[in-house]
């Protein structure tokens, strides 16, 4: 049983969103910072990663371009500003067709515990509006599909990495 996305609004601007997964942090961070292992997880089902770049350095940026369905095409793009594996991965994140003003704070917190790793990702957003706009789309549906197949993904990972081991 996969452990379930958990989602809170703590404040008008921001959604909080948290899981459970059974890798360590260091793997889980990887499957963040690494376009190798984000192109086998990153989307809701039905989606892909096409484009994946990323120039993990403060002050770099990533720019990711999924299709899905019937041609449908996203583009989201920002640029880093902190980084400390396997901790913290802070971001700022703005999409080509979006519907809601300002540029978006993405702060990833990798939290480990006896080898398992609680991702709690804060999106701040510019305005209430962006805030209360992105809750109407099915975003959290997304990104429930998309950690189960972060999820699926590590299980793999950690296994093919404990059979490597001598």
């Amino acid at each position: 049983m996969d452990d379930p996305l958990v989602v809170h609004t703590p404040g008008d601007r921001e959604i909080v969103l948290s899981r459970l997964f059974d890798a360590p942090a260091q793997l889980v961070f990887a499957a963040f910072t690494r376009p190798e292992l984000l192109t086998r997880w990153y989307g809701a089902r039905g989606w892909r990663l096409a484009e994946c770049d990323v120039d993990l350095r403060v002050g770099g940026r990533w720019r990711f371009v999924s299709l899905g369905p019937e041609g449908g095409r996203m583009v989201q793009a920002g640029v880093y500003r902190r980084i400390e594996p396997p901790h913290l991965l802070v971001c700022t994140e703005l999409f080509d067709e979006q519907s809601y003003p300002g540029e978006t704070l993405v702060s990833h917190r990798f939290t480990e515990l006896a080898g398992r790793t609680t991702v709690t990702t804060t999106l701040l957003y510019a305005t209430p509006q962006g805030r209360d706009t992105v809750l109407r789309y099915p975003m959290t549906r997304g990104v429930g599909q998309s950690f189960t197949r972060l999820a699926e993904l590590l299980r793999s990972t950690t296994t093919t990495t404990e059979r490597e081991q001598p």
